[in-house]
Formats: structure tokens, sequence, C-alpha cells
């Protein structure tokens, strides 16, 4: 069992560098604190590198100033075991996976069916909610206590990953799991108000002029949106805008998948294409025609090429889904 063997590996080593994949939301925040925490108990030390900065709003996440983001000193961590945690793809760390250089044992622990297993020690559960909930189960193998501050952590990645316990990747696992960690007292309204109602004015802006430029396809059960350069030239949005316009576009009727192609600031002809899917087509499956990879209900991929030309293929390989 791989619970077992991760287990083994925590008693094992020492000292841990944990890191998630670029763009950390809820989930990959909540279990890299809620691991951290977990080889604290066990008196153990850890530090916490990742690609990118702590993302706009979870500044309220307890143990949010642990995370430094990957710099020049981070060449000099000393860590006798690489944890990667609700990462698919251990590229998908940005450059941080470099920072193992003497190919310390790797640590895998991830929840996403197209997980490329590349771990020394991997433990991959498809079924879990969220890389939370799987962190959750690690404690409980442990048997160790789930105090205040690691509870929400945990809640929160579970909450984000489920969109609030309503997608169908929540369980009656997921619940319970949830169920205890209100045990210690969350406010769970105002861990959503954190997350979900602090949305800046200028990214409400930026939002109603992206939302009119939907398109349909496939008789409405495909909607589209694109988000170009010349749209983010006031800078980069300080919440993520492509979750707020993906949920948008599964809440409209008759919508069984919402794809949105972003052009990525700062590089050259590099497009983001995120996709969701109510179910009957999966999503993963047609990113890893393109080299990415998520969800049966949610994924991804990264694209160099014209927006234009790049959302045609997309946009035909997700017609052919249906038809399949």
């Amino acid at each position: 069992m791989s619970l077992k063997k991760v287990c083994a590996s925590v008693k094992k080593y020492n000292n841990f560098l944990i890191t998630v994949h670029t763009s950390p939301e809820g989930d990959a925040l909540g279990s890299q604190l809620a691991f951290y925490n977990l080889i604290k108990k066990l008196g153990k030390e850890g530090t916490i590198i990742n690609e990118d900065a702590l993302p706009y709003g979870y500044d309220f996440l307890p143990g949010n100033k642990l995370i430094r983001r990957l710099g020049k000193s981070s060449k000099y961590i000393d860590f006798d075991c690489f944890v990667v945690l609700d990462c698919a793809d251990l590229k998908r760390t940005g450059e941080v996976y470099k920072l193992n250089t003497g190919n310390k044992p790797v640590l895998n622990i991830d929840h996403h069916v197209s997980n490329r297993i590349f771990g020394d020690v991997n433990w991959v559960e498809p079924g879990a909610s969220s890389c939370s909930e799987m962190i959750y189960k690690l404690y409980k193998q442990l048997r160790l206590p789930i105090d205040k501050d690691t509870a929400l952590v945990l809640y929160t990645g579970m909450m984000t990953d489920t969109g609030s316990f309503r997608y169908s990747n929540t369980s009656s696992f997921t619940h319970k799991a949830a169920s205890e960690l209100l045990e210690s007292g969350l406010d769970v309204a105002q861990v959503y108000r954190n997350t979900y109602e602090n949305i800046p004015l200028s990214d409400v802006k930026l939002l109603l002029e992206i939302l009119p430029e939907i398109k349909f396809y496939y008789r409405g059960k495909i909607a589209r949106f694109k988000i170009k350069k010349k749209l983010l030239k006031s800078g980069k949005p300080c919440v993520d805008i492509a979750d707020l316009v993906l949920s948008f576009g599964r809440a409209i009727k008759g919508v069984e998948v919402v794809v949105l192609f972003k052009e990525n600031l700062g590089e050259n002809n590099e497009v983001r294409i995120n996709l969701r899917s109510q179910g009957q087509v999966d999503v993963n499956k047609v990113a890893s025609l393109f080299g990415g990879g998520g969800h049966k209900t949610a994924a991804g991929c990264t694209l160099h090429g014209d927006i234009d030309q790049i959302s045609k293929k997309v946009l035909n390989k997700i017609r052919e889904s249906f038809k399949n």
C-alpha cells in the first residue's frame, strides 16, 4: 500500500524540501502547509520552496510566511527527501525540481489521474477529492493530532478543489473528513469569504470585458473564452481570473465543456488552455493529446503558437470527444 510506504519515508528521513505545482491554489497550499506541520510534529525539519509567490487572497492561511519563493539562495538548502505535492509531472514544479542535484529520494503525493509516477515513492490516488484529503489520511495513518491551524489549511484545500463540495470528486469520505476538521472550531463562512469574496474592483472590470466575448459551439454544449495579452495590459490580475471565468461557464444551462484560452504574459506565443467538464467529456484525455493532463472534469495544457489556430485544434478535439 503506497500510504504505508509514505509513512515509512516520513519516519526514515529527517529533513524535507516541500514543493507543489506552479501557480498554486488552495489545495496545493493547504496540503503543503499541512505536510510541513506533520513533519514538525514528528520532530523533523523542512523547507517549503515554490516557483511562484503566495497567490493573492491566501495570506489568511496560518504558516503562509513559511512559503518561500525560489531564488538564488535556494540552492543552498539542505534536505534528504524531496516532497512533491499535488503535481502530476515533476516539471510542473517549474525550476524547483532542479534543486534536487544530489538525486535525493522523491516522494510523490498526488490525486491527478494523469500523474506520471515520477517519484521513488508514489502515492497517487485519483479517487481522492484533493491532495489535502490525502494529507488528512496521512495524519490519521500516523495517528497524529490535527490542530486548528492544520485543520484550517486542510479544509481550505478540500473546499477549493471540490468547488465548495459541489463537484463530482466530493465523496462521503470527503464530507466525513471535513466534518472532523470543523470540530476544531473553524469559521467556515470566513474561510469562504477569504477565498472567494475578496475580488478587487480592477479584476471585476477585467472580468466584465472577458465574459461578453463568450462563444458557444456544438449546439451550446461547449463554451469558449479567450484572454489575449492586450486585455491584460494593466498587469496581472490579483485573483485567479481563469477560475472565475471557468466557474461562470460551468453555471450556464446546457454547457457540458468550458474551455479558456489565455495568452501568457511575458512569453511569446504561449497559450494556456484550461478545460472544465460536467462529466460527459473526459477533458483529461483531451488535454493529454496536447501534452497536458489533470482530472476527468478539470484539466489543462500549455501550447505554443497563434491563439486562434490553437483554439480551432482544441475545439475540434472536444467535438470529437462528444462523438466517442
